[in-house]
């Protein structure tokens, strides 16, 4: 070997075996130490062709709050879809089959104490307008409002027992969503980002798709962060025209090596801003916004790409029709984005628009309401449990059903029903959940929940034991004192993680 001289001569110089094998080695172990680095996700972002981006997982995001965290202990499902049915469903219209309602059809509630109503004062039983049969092989109770759903009951596990705390649309909502009738508090989908993260950095580990005529009742707060960093709030995706508002500049402004420039540039000040003020998550969760902006130019559009599923697919989800077809949409996309690595995706039925509410809130009419509505969402569903399942892809997700709370089984103006939140059915499928079974029961009006009463709480710690998530160990500390999902409750429903 030869060592350079400062007058410019060089003179050979002799190692020995110990340095021979030092300097080799750090050659083998700088390969080896990058290939852990990789397998850990910690590399840096490798540099790519000028103007190239990929659709990537993991590898290459160093700073992302959502790079994948251990679960607590060996996860039956990789990722949540929640179908949020918003204005409340009737239970005894649609899974909860009462043959009771008929016998007393017209006669008052009596022997289960007072009896109150949200409006105006309680009407006589009601029966059920709709005919219910038996369908799968366990013969399993469904109304004809939802036929297609029917097909594949075999597949879903009915809770008849779901007791919430509110009649009041808003508070139920934020029950079952952030597991609080409080406003402010996270979304079931910012705890589960804040806790696992998401296995692909190119796309959001939390996404919305609201039903296009409008948000649900108070909007956005629905999918919120709350306490936690922004940065674990839901992103919208939209199921009708653009998907992804704003995504792309506009032509001609920044090419796509000029927008990495001027983020790169933002984040040396911001990083060095964060440094100098520690604490300041907001600033960290847009830097990361930033950059998750930008990855997704070159990942969502083929991620939301529905066009391009088979029309055999396109008909499974009833996008055939105009009536299903905005959630057969919605659906379509929860399942392109799943099968991405997107940790939760959260599709809402019904909205609310300047005081013009077309949800499921049948004061009025139960049969135009629910008839409408069920329309627009059997198909897509039994379509998306469908396409789930013969993908491979059931058992590593879960898929929820749920609404703010149920409806009186008394009559509201001889044609509706009133809120009640003393009695709802959910369904839960996939994750390893044993299809085809009946679990807790209301009384025999579908007036309240009798048999094993489940709670938000309850449903929530569920939902994050099938994720690998322990409800108890998954905190964050704000005001005073480390903060839960499911507060300070919350059991297990035995049938669903049995």
């Amino acid at each position: 070997m030869t060592k350079p001289e400062c007058n410019g001569k060089s003179q050979r110089r002799f190692i020995s075996r110990r340095d021979l094998l030092h300097q080799a080695g750090e050659g083998i172990g700088g390969l080896a130490l990058a290939m852990l680095l990789g397998q850990d996700r910690l590399l840096a972002a490798p540099a790519e062709g000028a103007g190239k981006q990929a659709c990537v997982g993991s590898a290459g995001v160093t700073d992302s709050p959502f790079l994948p965290k251990p679960p607590h202990f060996r996860a039956r499902a990789k990722s949540v879809i929640s179908l949020f049915m918003c204005g409340g469903v009737s239970q005894v219209d649609t899974f909860d089959y009462k043959p009771m309602l008929e016998k007393f059809h017209g006669k008052l509630l009596e022997g289960k104490g007072e009896v109150t109503v949200r409006q105006g004062y309680p009407g006589p039983l009601m029966k059920s307008p709709y005919q219910f049969k038996q369908y799968g092989k366990s013969g399993k109770w469904v109304s004809d409002l939802f036929p297609n759903v029917g097909g594949v009951v075999d597949e879903l596990a009915f809770i008849h027992s779901a007791q919430g705390r509110s009649v009041d649309h808003t508070l139920s909502s934020y029950e079952w969503n952030t597991g609080s009738i409080i406003a402010g508090f996270p979304s079931v989908g910012s705890w589960v980002t804040y806790g696992l993260g998401s296995e692909n950095q190119s796309l959001p580990a939390f996404v919305v798709i609201p039903d296009p005529r409008g948000g649900p009742f108070t909007g956005a707060s629905q999918w919120s962060s709350g306490f936690l960093p922004a940065a674990y709030q839901g992103t919208i995706f939209r199921a009708a025209g653009d998907p992804i508002l704003d995504l792309h500049p506009p032509d001609g402004s920044l090419s796509l090596e000029q927008q990495r420039a001027e983020l790169d540039h933002l984040a040396r000040m911001n990083q060095n801003y964060v440094e100098a003020h520690p604490g300041i998550s907001e600033l960290t969760a847009r830097i990361s916004s930033y950059e998750l902006a930008y990855r997704m130019q070159g990942c969502a559009p083929e991620a939301v790409d529905i066009d391009s599923e088979s029309d055999e697919t396109k008909r499974m989800y009833g996008l055939d029709n105009k009536i299903s077809e905005p959630f057969g949409r919605q659906c379509i996309m929860a399942r392109r984005l799943v099968e991405r690595g997107v940790r939760v995706v959260q599709l809402w039925n019904g909205a609310v628009v300047n005081q013009n509410v077309d949800t499921w809130d049948a004061h009025n009419n139960i049969v135009d309401n629910h008839g409408r509505h069920a329309m627009e969402v059997d198909k897509p569903i039994a379509g998306l449990i469908t396409d789930l399942k013969r993908r491979g892809l059931l058992d590593e997700t879960l898929v929820a059903w749920h609404s703010e709370f149920g409806r009186m089984p008394l009559s509201q103006k001889g044609v509706g029903r009133d809120h009640n939140p003393g009695a709802m059915t959910v369904w839960m499928a996939g994750a390893g959940i044993k299809g085809g079974q009946t679990i807790g029961a209301s009384d025999e009006f579908g007036w309240k929940a009798e048999q094993q009463i489940v709670t938000a709480h309850d449903l929530h710690a569920t939902m994050l034991h099938l994720i690998g998530v322990d409800h108890k160990r998954l905190t964050y500390h704000y005001s005073g004192r480390n903060m839960r999902l499911t507060d300070v409750a919350g059991e297990l429903i035995p049938q669903i993680v049995g």
